[in-house]
């Protein structure tokens, strides 16, 4: 009874801190912030609009990237509007609804792209070291279903996490060290001792992000092998920017997410800024330059762009 009396103590909403404690650093990064999110959107609409639009985009790999670019989309949209508006606004409130519904909403959004990237992963060593097999194996329902799997998968594990944190007492303690509602911040809330939270949360990384690395690099492992065999030059080229692209942002994504659980309970100012500049980063600078990494060598999605824009010359777009 008591710890359902604790929970209900705030019910009114919490104090997101951001980066009060830094107000010249706060001022510029709203300027910055609001840049990159609307780079944000602008890039990932471009990509499902064109994945959507132009049938020659209508294969797995732009089927995952439409996917992809989604789940971005909300990912910043997420976060970023109420981080904007209290940077403004200086009230830097949340509600106990929204911070339980942006927290359930952010978690389950990057806990899906960790495993949406390991699918990516699983298409490029499917289209590499089995080509002949391709179509066959990673036909239109197998590709719903992998998507599936992993939005289900993310936001069952958020599910989880986000009831777990919550049930926690938090005695009076209502300022949030972070821009939003985020597990490691919420639990340093908590006046109680969160071992099992932190167990269970720690059991999650391992489930959500480290298998998923084991079997990109699994994928690459093979894709590598297949690549140095291949005999043309402009093969191995081809092969390898099309791979590049999606690792580079496994790479940030998966490096600046688990780099942000070791400033988990930062001690220091410096260690919170770094703790937050990282939680900053791939909240937002990731998604943002995802749709760049993936297009800017894409000989499909610049053909795309030029039939759209009424610049294409028939001549030269004949797919080999």
């Amino acid at each position: 009874m008591r710890r359902f009396n604790t929970t209900l103590q705030h019910l009114s909403g919490f104090v997101l801190v951001g980066f009060s404690e830094w107000p010249k650093l706060e001022m510029f990064l709203f300027v910055v912030i609001s840049i990159f999110y609307i780079l944000t959107l602008l890039g990932n609409s471009a990509i499902i609009f064109l994945s959507r639009f132009d049938s020659r985009l209508h294969t797995p790999m732009y089927f995952f990237l439409a996917n992809l670019s989604f789940l971005d989309l909300c990912y910043t949209t997420s976060t970023v509007p109420q981080m904007l508006m209290n940077i403004h606004s200086h009230k830097r409130s949340i509600s106990y609804v929204g911070c339980i519904a942006q927290l359930f909403v952010f978690l389950g959004l990057g806990s899906t792209e960790c495993v949406l990237l390991s699918v990516m992963a699983f298409d490029r060593y499917v289209a590499i070291c089995q080509p002949l097999h391709y179509t066959v194996i990673m036909h239109s329902r197998l590709c719903q279903q992998l998507a599936a799997v992993a939005w289900m998968t993310g936001f069952s594990n958020s599910l989880v996490q986000t009831v777990l944190t919550f049930l926690l007492p938090r005695c009076g303690q209502y300022q949030v060290e972070s821009f939003f509602c985020e597990v490691p911040a919420m639990l340093q809330l908590s006046c109680v001792d969160t071992w099992i939270n932190e167990v269970e949360m720690y059991a999650a990384v391992m489930v959500i992000k480290v298998i998923p690395v084991a079997l990109i690099l699994f994928s690459y492992i093979n894709i590598f092998r297949a690549v140095v065999r291949i005999q043309s030059s402009e093969g191995r080229k081809k092969a390898f920017n099309t791979c590049g692209s999606h690792l580079l942002v496994v790479i940030m994504f998966y490096g600046s997410a688990i780099s942000g659980y070791a400033y988990m309970a930062p001690k220091s100012n410096s260690a919170k800024l770094k703790g937050k500049l990282l939680a900053l980063f791939y909240g937002l600078i990731t998604p943002m330059l995802n749709p760049l990494i993936y297009t800017l060598r894409n000989k499909d999605v610049k053909r795309a762009v030029n039939k759209l824009l009424g610049r294409e010359q028939e001549q030269g777009w004949n797919l080999a």
